[in-house]
């Protein structure tokens, strides 16, 4: 078996380019990087230019690279759904062929009967899409007055459940979206995720916490991370890959609130394994900036990840593979704040591999599951195809 490492880390919501199916979603147009490339007239990442991003599409700001430091190409998602559940889901082998179900008017009478009953809350606020910054100004001083929780939805299959801090304190609420996700979005309403969403704050200046906790449906199949972990081949994991997987496969699960301390901790546990999986999620691009529509703070963290990428490479030892992607787009310039349909960049970097491949547009993104199996050599019953040939 291969003893080096990888590092394999999910840009949250860095799409590259709608689908050829975007329109069934009811996302024409969209194209994360692109469009934030146009707003902001330019994006500066030369680091993330030198692996070949450029070469993928035409990106304003971004150099096409003659001879690139890694392996470039695309991704598109086979898996019905835009959301994260099903983005990490294929990432690491599994097609999801049925979408979640989503919920356009509000949650249905019994469906929140069920969420009365089994949570022991007394009542309930909002019950309908909307933006979560939105609706805790809208309903933050009406759930402080009634302590009611505000129960609401988006374009993605998950039932968020916000509440003040100080009206229901952190382990509360997990155990309410805990009951949640066990007792009541069973059956036909199995959602993609329950979410925790604490805020903090007083009238007109409410605000979230980073105290945010996802709480996935359990993958139906066989991850890499679960043949990995059968195979005694260490899996950590950084940031909300834990809640998404629903702590299986895992060595090791460290949270993080921040694309800063998710970057601090790649840095860390990179330079500490010799061998194994570190699977990083850095969610602030799709919750912080794509959810919000700000397309400058997007670009922002993205030139904060690229000034960290030489670093989190200096931690690749010969033979070690880094290897970026992204679960699915979420264009802060549409006219939603919901994730988008999109191609996923692919970007692979190893010191002593092979450089400016161009991997082209994979079909799937089992592509980079089977690819980690492929590379710890290990047999795994899973969708896609490897690409290690063609990178190291």
């Amino acid at each position: 078996m291969q003893s080096n490492k990888i590092i394999f880390i999910v840009l949250d919501g860095v799409g590259i380019g709608e689908l050829p199916d975007a329109a069934e979603y009811g996302d024409c147009g969209t194209n994360t990087l692109g469009n934030i490339a146009r707003a902001v007239d330019g994006l500066k990442l030369p680091n993330l230019s030198r692996l070949g991003l450029g070469n993928i599409t035409t990106l304003n700001g971004i150099n096409r690279e003659a001879s690139a430091t890694g392996c470039f190409g695309k991704m598109a998602e086979r898996s019905k759904g835009k959301d994260s559940t099903t983005g990490h889901w294929e990432l690491t082998g599994i097609v999801t062929e049925k979408q979640f179900p989503l919920y356009p008017k509000g949650f249905p009478d019994g469906l929140l009967k069920t969420f009365l009953r089994e949570t022991g809350c007394k009542g309930f606020l909002g019950n309908k899409p909307a933006s979560g910054t939105e609706i805790i100004k809208e309903l933050g001083d009406e759930h402080v007055r009634t302590g009611f929780p505000i129960v609401y939805t988006s374009g993605d299959s998950v039932f968020q459940i916000a509440a003040h801090q100080d009206v229901f304190p952190l382990e509360q609420l997990y155990d309410i979206c805990k009951k949640t996700r066990e007792q009541v979005v069973v059956g036909e309403h199995r959602v993609g995720r329950v979410i925790a969403r604490p805020f903090v704050g007083t009238s007109g200046k409410y605000s979230r916490t980073p105290n945010r906790r996802d709480y996935a449906v359990e993958p139906p199949s066989q991850t890499v991370l679960d043949i990995l972990f059968e195979n005694k081949i260490k899996t950590v994991a950084i940031g909300k890959i834990d809640d998404l997987f629903t702590g299986r496969g895992l060595t090791e699960k460290i949270h993080t609130k921040s694309n800063a301390q998710g970057i601090a901790e790649i840095m860390k546990q990179g330079k500490n394994m010799s061998s194994g999986l570190l699977m990083a999620n850095l969610v602030d691009f799709d919750m912080l900036y794509g959810h919000r529509q700000d397309a400058k703070g997007f670009a922002k963290a993205l030139e904060e990840f690229d000034a960290a990428l030489p670093e989190i490479q200096n931690t690749l030892s010969d033979g070690d593979l880094l290897l970026l992607t992204a679960d699915h787009g979420n264009d802060p310039t549409d006219q939603s704040t919901d994730h988008s349909r999109e191609y996923v960049p692919l970007l692979c970097f190893s010191k002593t591999g092979k450089r400016n491949i161009n991997l082209g547009t994979r079909h799937s993104f089992a592509d980079a599951g089977k690819t980690v199996a492929d590379f710890f050599g290990v047999s795994a019953p899973i969708a896609g195809e490897s690409f290690r040939s063609l990178v190291v």
